[in-house]
Formats: C-alpha cells, sequence, structure tokens
C-alpha cells in the first residue's frame, strides 16, 4: 500500500517558485516530483510548473531509471524552449516513480530525495552545487552544506545552456517498511537528516512526518527564508 503527502510554502518570499505534484496510475503506481523554480519574475515558477507537466505527461506508470531519465530531458527542452533575454529561467528536480516492488528516480540540481528503510536513512541524492562540490574535495562536511556560502551555486539545472546530466538509478525493494522523501533546499537546510529519522518513527503517517519536520523548520527559520517543499510516500 502507498500512502502519500504534501506541501509547499512560500516562505517569505514574495512568489512561491517551487512545484509538488503526486500522480498515481493505479493502485500501486506513483509518480512523485518537487521541483525549485530560478529565476526570479515568475520565470521560477513558470519553470518549475513547466518542468513538472512535462514528466507526468510522459509518464505511463513504469519505474525505470532510463524512462525516467529521458523524461526528465524532455522537461529540459520544455524550460529551454520557454527562456526569453529577459528570462532565462531554471528549475531543479528531483523526481521518483514507483511501480509495484521497484523504485526509480532522478535528479538535477539541489532538491533532494531521501530514501528510508526499517526506520533508517538508506540513501540520499548528492546535490549539484558547488558547496557539494567542495564536500567532495574534503573542504567542508556533508552537514557543513546548509547556510555554505556557495549553496545557491548550482552547477546542473533544467534550461541550462546545452545538455543536461541527469543522475537517476532504480531499486528492487525488499521486504519491509520504506519511506522516502523529496524536498527542496528550502526544506532540507532546515532539518538535519537525524532528525528526519526520528520524526519517521514518531509519526502515525506521511501527514504527520510533514508536520513534525515542518514544525522544526519553523522554529529556525528567518523571516526571508526560501520556498519550501516536500513530498512523502510510504510504502506499507
Amino acid at each position: 500500500m502507498l500512502y502519500t503527502a504534501s506541501y509547499t510554502h512560500i516562505g517569505g518570499r514574495e512568489e512561491n517558485e517551487d512545484t509538488v505534484r503526486i500522480s498515481r496510475a493505479g493502485e500501486n503506481r506513483l509518480c512523485l516530483l518537487v521541483a525549485d523554480g530560478l529565476g526570479g519574475h515568475g520565470g521560477g515558477r513558470l519553470a518549475s510548473s513547466a518542468a513538472a507537466e512535462a514528466v507526468l505527461a510522459g509518464w505511463k506508470g513504469e519505474a525505470d531509471a532510463q524512462k525516467l531519465k529521458d523524461l526528465v530531458q524532455e522537461a529540459h527542452r520544455r524550460v529551454q524552449s520557454m527562456q526569453t533575454r529577459q528570462c532565462a529561467m531554471k528549475s531543479t528536480i528531483a523526481v521518483l516513480t514507483l511501480a509495484g516492488n521497484r523504485a526509480a528516480w532522478a535528479h538535477a540540481g539541489d532538491s533532494r530525495i531521501y530514501r528510508f528503510h526499517r526506520g533508517k536513512l538508506e540513501f540520499q541524492t548528492k546535490d549539484h552545487s558547488a558547496s557539494q562540490i567542495a564536500v567532495l574535495m574534503g573542504d567542508i562536511t556533508q552537514d557543513q552544506i546548509r547556510f555554505h556560502q556557495d549553496r545557491n551555486h548550482i552547477i546542473r539545472a533544467l534550461g541550462q545552456d546545452g545538455e543536461l546530466k541527469v543522475d537517476a538509478d532504480e531499486l528492487l525493494l525488499d521486504d519491509g517498511f520504506y519511506a522516502f522523501l523529496l524536498c527542496s533546499d528550502g526544506f532540507w537546510e532546515y532539518v538535519l537528516e537525524s532528525e528526519m529519522e526520528a520524526d519517521l518513527r514518531a509519526a502515525s503517517d506521511p501527514e504527520d512526518w510533514l508536520g513534525r519536520m515542518r514544525a522544526r523548520l519553523q522554529t529556525r527559520i528567518p523571516e526571508d527564508n526560501d520556498n519550501n517543499t516536500a513530498a512523502a510516500v510510504w510504502i506499507i
């Protein structure tokens, strides 16, 4: 059984440029997507929304990493086609598909995908950002990405010039409880991975899980905080 929840919030900004989508194709086939638009003045909102719609329009209920990469590439071309000289809009993306006991995911930018198995964090995507490169070089730790001076320097995004390299993978799910969390940087910057685990163990359902993490976020954000968005699915 698949149980889902999602939210998006404008934060302290004038416009919400995040997009979240959950789409089903039958009882055990699901697509979750979070996109964070870049560009301002409405361009980011248009880019993230167009990227989401392009992926969902092409998704046929499968959980296949290569097909998912192809869909993200199509979304990349869609965003490129919308750009103008005045607005070089772009968007991050994090997308998860589930079909029976198969999961596939893809991402570009710094929107993240987390996978938990039996209540423990098992996997998280690596950001396509200058601060993630600093981690790989040993200059900072993974936790120090939060609020690092280069954290907003994204090195991959839908709508960038030329081709886009998309990271994607797939997994045959074992027995036991799984939970996936997709979120924009306005969310994960304020919620530690250990806290995600603790709130998962305490929560009664995905809505409760997101609510517990949002409560932490609300105690930490500044007045001008970024849009924040998340989507969750439990596989029971």
